[in-house]
């Protein structure tokens, strides 16, 4: 008899609760589908290093665990209110609690295991959109192959079962403590609302707006305002924008009731009032629920404006990294690369190899600007208590930061111009008194000309700047690292070899594996340079200098001797894939959760307080004006944690966003990457706003209008 009547009782409950249900299937699809990638034995063979991808899934996974709990204790929670009176109803007609707490956690059980096992059905085609687009990332064919990994199939099991398990247990702890009274009472405890102090507690409104504008502040101009970006400072501001997340609400009922008091001119109009008092009284009751609810938001928001930066640095700059199919370094600028040709001639089909020389002269005048001006070095290399930031000359000499080499880097003209034709540049011209520069658009946009400040010394004196030139050149340590003086080969008798470089065409793709070939090779590690930074003729005895450097790149920086790109490509890919895939995971389920609660919050009022909207009936609005003021009360009530959620990201975003953009170099607006992610969460929430609207129109018709 209880399975029969727990059975009845889901279907009845679906019907209700059909929005949780969808977002259970919802997150048990992606649990599945981004766990099959963490035991996938096909991307395991792929890549290296797969480590990487499934310690950022398990931490996304851990996040989204606590949250889903949370969820299914909430909701657990919700509906044994909700039918608190029926069950104490069964206690009256002689039910024992136990038998309708085991009835309970029955339903549930019921409804779990029906949403997994639909969501896990639905996990298997979003597995195989999941591993095309992954191998899309890895240029290479996916075919579509149903993986069903035990261990992927006992994770989701764990995670989702857990979550219910505890959330159940709970529930029973509860529901056993309860008495028939606060069993028929307990659907009525939020029903009056106490009005206390609101005409104090209405100053935390615009106290929170003043915090967040303080806020922004902080984050954009924190080295000014506050004095820096001290711990203290820092703690104080992310505790105060807990606080602040929280007590907004307590403010914005308090200010809506103290409004209605003192009948402001705004309640006159229309249904206002009836709106007014909805929403105030709504938040009260639920201030906690809607501060947790604008955290998800806020993190959901931030989760996908992260995910779209790196998806968008995968897709516009790393083609730009690697220009040349082949290059490799070395540090000793006699080695001929024997093996390495030899390798390359075994595994691919060479079109043209090239190997040239970069070059030092002993001076090291642009590091020593460079290092004094670009942002990311700040005050480290300049002389303290100097006004003027002068450059602290034995700090620079003594640094091995692997920024920049030693000395600065040349390139002879002629060695220039061959790999610009390769790369399918026009060629440059210099005089014989000129020189010019290669440098990477992101430096020279920040520091703006600074050939006055050079005095670049030719055979017969110093010669005059000829211009900049920033195409894509490899000069993350290969050709440099930021950037390399081009001479004319007239003068390269003030030039001596600093290291050794080798670029290869080859035709095709390169073969798997090619990269790892080439890194095999044994090497001394060691580098060698030939002139002291103070002496102007060769030492009889040379000292170790630096001579290899990557570059001011921030946030992404790659370095390796052996460049393949076809190699490398793919494997940089996935590696950002493995921050970009868990922060849309996270983003797109702590969104779910969120606006699951405040779309079972209303439609569970939509029966409740039916009587609310049969008074509008009766006193004359018509039936689409009643639709109306619910269009309008559902908007304002799902509008509130979402705005307020994305002026909280928006700043944090644009920030993030500006940094990012500054430091990797790529053309974007600041305000690019969040205004994506706005689109993205209003799209979701557009789905589920729509889905609560009829769902709760069809109560209230189904209700009123019979």
């Amino acid at each position: 008899m209880l399975v029969k009547l727990a059975v009845r009782n889901v279907k009845r409950s679906a019907k209700d609760y059909l929005v949780y249900i969808i977002t259970m299937v919802l997150i048990t699809a992606l649990m599945f589908a981004f766990n099959s990638i963490l035991f996938s034995p096909d991307i395991r063979k792929r890549i290296d290093m797969v480590g990487i991808m499934a310690a950022m899934i398990g931490l996304a996974t851990f996040f989204i665990v606590i949250i889903v709990a949370w969820l299914i204790n909430y909701m657990v929670r919700f509906m044994l209110e909700k039918r608190s009176r029926e069950f104490g109803t069964y206690l009256l007609l002689g039910m024992k609690k136990k038998e309708i707490s085991r009835l309970y956690m029955r339903e549930n059980m019921i409804m779990g295991a029906g949403a997994f096992l639909v969501g896990t059905v639905f996990g298997l085609l979003l597995q195989q959109m999941i591993m095309a687009v992954l191998y899309t990332m890895l240029q290479d064919h996916y075919h579509l192959k149903l993986e069903f990994n035990r261990w992927c199939i006992l994770m989701t099991v764990c995670c989702y079962g857990g979550c219910y398990l505890l959330a159940l247990l709970r529930c029973k702890r509860k529901f056993k403590k309860m008495n028939i009274r606060e069993l028929m009472d307990a659907g009525n405890k939020n029903e009056e609302v106490k009005e206390k102090q609101e005409h104090v507690k209405k100053w935390f409104l615009p106290l929170s707006v003043l915090f967040l504008f303080l806020f922004g502040l902080w984050l954009l101009f924190g080295g000014k305002v506050f004095g820096g970006w001290s711990g203290g400072t820092i703690i104080g501001f992310l505790v105060g924008l807990v606080l602040v997340i929280y007590l907004f609400y307590i403010g914005l009922s308090s200010f809506l009731i103290c409004y209605v008091r003192r009948g402001g001119s705004l309640i006159y109009k229309g249904q206002n009032l009836f709106l007014f008092r909805q929403l105030s009284s709504k938040i009260k009751t639920m201030w906690f629920t809607m501060g947790t609810l604008t955290s998800l938001f806020t993190i959901a928001f931030l989760g996908s404006t992260v995910a779209i930066m790196f998806s968008d640095y995968q897709n516009r700059v790393l083609e730009n990294k690697f220009p040349f199919d082949v290059q490799m370094y070395h540090s000793d600028v006699e080695y001929d690369f024997a093996e390495e040709l030899r390798i390359l001639e075994e595994q691919t089909e060479v079109e043209e190899i090239y190997p040239y020389y970069i070059y030092e002269n002993g001076t090291n005048q642009v590091n020593v600007w460079l290092r004094t001006h670009l942002k990311c070095f700040g005050t480290m290399f300049r002389e303290s208590g100097r006004e003027d930031g002068k450059a602290d000359l034995d700090k620079i000499k003594n640094t091995d930061d692997g920024s920049y080499c030693r000395y600065d880097t040349y390139m002879k003209l002629s060695d220039y111009n061959h790999l610009r034709e390769m790369l399918g540049y026009g060629s440059v011209s210099l005089k014989t008194d000129e020189y010019a520069i290669h440098i990477k658009p992101r430096v020279l946009n920040e520091t703006g000309d600074f050939s006055d400040k050079l005095a670049v010394k030719g055979e017969n004196g110093t010669l005059s700047f000829a211009g900049y030139f920033t195409e894509s050149f490899s000069q993350d340590g290969h050709n440099g690292g930021d950037y390399v003086i081009i001479m004319p080969d007239e003068d390269a008798g003030m030039l001596r070899p600093y290291y050794k470089e080798l670029v290869a065409d080859i035709k095709g793709r390169a073969p798997e594996g090619l990269g790892s070939s080439l890194d095999n090779i044994g090497r001394d590690g060691e580098t060698y340079g030939y002139l002291d930074m103070d002496s102007e003729t060769y030492e009889e005895e040379p000292e170790p200098v630096t001579n290899s450097c990557y570059g001011s790149d921030q946030i992404i920086t790659y370095v390796a001797v052996n460049l393949v790109r076809d190699n490398l490509i793919p494997e940089i890919k996935y590696m950002l894939s493995s921050i970009v895939f868990p922060c849309f995971y996270l983003g797109f389920v702590f969104v779910c959760v969120a606006l699951t609660v405040l779309s079972v919050q209303q439609l569970s009022d939509s029966a409740k307080y039916k009587f609310r909207y049969d008074v509008l009936r009766k006193i004359g609005l018509r039936k689409r004006e009643v639709f109306g003021v619910i269009g309008k009360q559902l908007f304002w009530y799902y509008l509130c944690p979402a705005v307020f959620a994305a002026g909280i990201a928006g700043i944090i975003a644009v920030f993030v966003s500006e940094k990012f953009i500054f430091y990797t170099g790529i053309g974007a607006s600041v305000f690019q990457y969040f205004g994506i992610s706005f689109l993205l969460f209003f799209g979701i929430y557009g789905l589920y706003f729509a889905a609560t609207y009829l769902g709760f129109k069809r109560n209230v018709e189904a209700e009123i209008w019979r």
